[in-house]
């Protein structure tokens, strides 16, 4: 009766009728997160598809090209394929280097990954210029008695070239580490940059942060979840854009490799990119990126 006279029942109330309007609309909330959550997932699903689709389209548009240009060549195969680990690389480097031969008795070739091989290449392989299409982009070396006939894949791609001299074209530059440079390998959590004076590391920064997977998605909304995640990973890439943009001004390049859509983000301060599938600790996934960046493919043809 206390609470009647004093309008105190009226207030408790209201109060219950405003706090079951606040939970209904906190229902109405989390369930049209989740919903945004659901379609977000069905979204990313939906593009890892388009992707998968690209892929294989271009993939399957690239073969029949290739057959197109093929048609009427006899089916041929590499005699040989070896990887070139970096003492491996050398030693066959150093074989093209030692060839001598007479005026113009030496084709050097880059075959950029178009695949329009040089009238000059496709002169001196005959039947076996469908394999040079193959493994464009690459280097081609072959001489007029036809000892040496193989393409190797360079770590750095030169300008298309095609010219007959006296002895191959062979640039350190394309195959070793040399001069003073920058290598970093970056991922979504992971980024290490070193300076490196040839193949010996002089300096390194890392940068390791901890990024929300799927099993620490704990009691969060997918929509919360991915939110939270994105924002992590573009923290991440600020810290490794602070770390390119401190590198030395006197470096004669940089080279940017790792998860393609964090290189594409970062590839502003890189003059050459590429993939590169290391992980672990981030000087080690660094050491192992750039024992494979150097890694160069021989096929004989």
């Amino acid at each position: 009766m206390l609470d009647r006279l004093l309008g105190r029942a009226h207030l408790k109330e209201r109060i219950a009728e405003l706090e079951g309007e606040r939970d209904d609309a906190v229902a109405r909330m989390e369930a049209e997160e989740e919903r945004r959550g659901e379609a977000a997932r069905k979204r990313q699903a939906a593009e890892k598809r388009v992707n998968e689709l690209e892929t294989r389209v271009t993939e399957l548009e690239d073969r029949l090209e290739r057959a197109e240009a093929r048609e009427g060549e006899p089916n041929v195969e590499f005699r040989g394929v070896e990887t070139l680990r970096p003492g491996r690389r050398d030693e066959v480097i150093a074989r093209l280097e030692s060839v001598e031969t007479g005026p113009e008795g030496a084709l050097s070739a880059f075959v950029a990954d178009d695949g329009s091989v040089p009238d000059a290449v496709a002169s001196s392989l005959d039947g076996r210029v469908s394999l040079v299409r193959r493994a464009a982009p690459t280097l081609v070396y072959v001489d007029d008695a036809g000892v040496v006939c193989c393409a190797l894949d360079p770590a750095l791609d030169p300008e298309p070239f095609c010219e007959w001299r006296d002895e191959f074209r062979v640039d350190e530059a394309w195959f070793r580490p040399t001069g003073r440079f920058a290598f970093g390998l970056v991922r979504s959590d992971t980024f290490a940059v070193g300076v490196y004076e040839g193949d010996e590391r002089v300096s390194v920064e890392t940068v390791r942060t901890d990024v929300m997977d799927e099993h620490d998605k704990g009691g969060f909304s997918q929509a919360r979840y991915e939110r939270l995640r994105e924002e992590q990973i573009d923290e991440h890439l600020d810290d490794c854009r602070e770390a390119l943009a401190d590198l030395p001004a006197d470096l004669d390049r940089v080279v940017l490799v790792g998860e393609r859509d964090a290189v594409r983000r970062l590839d502003e301060f890189a003059d050459h990119t590429a993939g590169s599938d290391a992980t672990g600790k981030p000087v080690r996934a660094l050491d192992d990126a750039f024992d494979d960046f150097w890694t160069a493919k021989l096929r004989l043809v």
